[in-house]
């Protein structure tokens, strides 16, 4: 194993405190069948690709793998800050570019990863800090963007910023030192040196709604408000035998926002749920509309960073496993997918005159995540106000998009800043999380 990547960090979610939805996704909708990952992701305009590295490509298993099933490559580590600036201001791109050369040549997608990151730095970047790291950052990110300009369909610009744990707070680095601003800088430093490329921010620990989540949700709210360039969020999704059951929900909040969202690094601990655990995130991306791909990391349990949890699509042989076959189907059954528990929208009579209100349910035992649709009526809305009352046990937990007032009983939700204004006919939504029965589709929706 290389030595670069056992210093990435993983958090396995435990199989006792992790829900495996499979089973209650329900498909909707088929597409006709194909024989390949990446030829199946493409019947519904998405990708399915895998993480590579330059090393592998002479081994001919590996690449007619590559090359059959995968429509995206990613980088392992060939594209990032310690290997293609070792030295500040030279700049080495070989194995960069075999991995862009072998991508493009098969008529691939590639994903740049990643321009900055508080690990895998070189060891002259480590020395610096202040204005000197910030300078030396931002240069970094404008020249490596620069020689790809135009060949790389979206680039991790920043990866994982943000601490583990329930603070949903930065992470302390070298990086985070120099200025809160360091994410915005980089990311607008990467538009104006590629415009052309989709720009992504990247994080594990990532893959429900929770503390650390909400915290990456809030700053790319920011982003859109203030219009620094973020196009898309990556969710790396290192699983272990369970998966949460707000995956979903939480891609879905993030689209919401106006952003793609990715599943950049996939994989999953082997076990008896690991073919399920597969499927339910290939569904999961199927059901949300701005899910535009996924990425396994690795090919072959053997190239996996993970050792001997084989939480990959092939064996250590080149062969395919079950997991391979769950997806495939996933891939093929295409269309949307949606939990059955999930309430369909009701539309309100417009309360006030001028404002709809409509909720769609994604529940489970205990818990729920509620989106909610505000519609302008034949005028224009320069504010709402949405209100409901609760089932008794019911408690929100979580809020995106809108202020509340009350968190169980009669409860109101009032627009932020950035979605007050809606025109007629034009809608825009909010979402919250709470434990027990979600609402029914009874919602007020006033004017301001």
């Amino acid at each position: 194993m290389s030595p670069r990547i056992t210093r990435r960090r993983l958090v396995l979610a435990a199989a006792a405190a992790s829900t495996v939805i499979a089973a209650s996704v329900a498909v909707i909708g088929t597409a006709e069948a194909a024989s390949t990952l990446g030829a199946s992701a493409a019947q519904s305009g998405r990708y399915f690709g895998a993480a590579i590295a330059a090393g592998r490509l002479g081994d001919s298993t590996y690449t007619r793998i590559l090359n059959t099933e995968f429509n995206s490559v990613t980088p392992e580590n060939e594209m990032k800050w310690d290997a293609t600036e070792p030295q500040q201001g030279r700049f080495s791109f070989t194995n960069g570019d075999r991995i862009l050369n072998q991508g493009l040549s098969n008529g691939s997608k590639v994903r740049g990863h990643a321009l900055l990151w508080h690990a895998q730095q070189p060891g002259w970047a480590q020395s610096l800090s202040g204005t000197a790291l910030r300078n030396a950052a931002i240069n970094h990110v404008t020249q490596v963007a620069a020689h790809y300009k135009g060949k790389i369909y979206a680039w991790d610009v920043v990866n994982e910023a943000f601490a583990d744990g329930g603070s949903g707070a930065r992470r302390d680095s070298n990086l985070q030192r120099t200025g809160n601003d360091w994410i915005e800088a980089a990311f607008r430093a990467a538009r104006a040196a590629d415009p052309a490329a989709k720009l992504c921010y990247n994080d594990y620990n990532t893959d429900g709604i929770n503390a650390k989540s909400t915290g990456i949700y809030n700053m790319v709210r920011d982003f859109k408000s203030r219009g620094v360039p973020i196009d898309c969020v990556g969710f790396q999704s290192h699983l272990g035998t369970g998966i949460d059951s707000s995956y979903q929900a939480n891609l879905q909040r993030f689209a919401d926002l106006g952003v793609d969202v990715q599943i950049t690094e996939l994989d999953v601990a082997q076990g008896g749920n690991q073919a399920n655990i597969y499927a339910t995130v290939t569904k999961a991306c199927l059901a949300v509309s701005r899910c535009t791909g996924i990425t396994v990391w690795g090919i072959r349990d053997t190239d996996s960073w993970r050792g001997g949890e084989n939480p990959l699509l092939f064996d250590g042989s080149g062969n395919k496993k079950a997991a391979y076959t769950s997806v495939l189907n996933a891939l093929n059954a295409g269309g949307t997918t949606t939990p059955p528990t999930t309430t369909p929208p009701t539309t309100n009579p417009p309360t006030g005159g001028a404002c709809s209100a409509t909720v769609t349910l994604n529940s489970w035992n205990g818990g729920y995540v509620a989106n909610v649709r505000v519609t302008a009526g034949s005028a224009a809305v320069n504010g709402w106000t949405v209100t409901t009352t609760l089932p008794s046990g019911s408690a929100i937990t979580g809020v995106w998009s809108a202020t509340n007032t009350g968190t169980s009983g009669a409860v109101s939700f009032r627009n932020v800043a950035y979605n007050g204004q809606v025109p007629a006919g034009g809608s825009t939504e909010f979402g919250f999380q709470g434990t027990g029965t979600g609402p029914g589709t009874s919602l007020a929706c006033a004017a301001a």
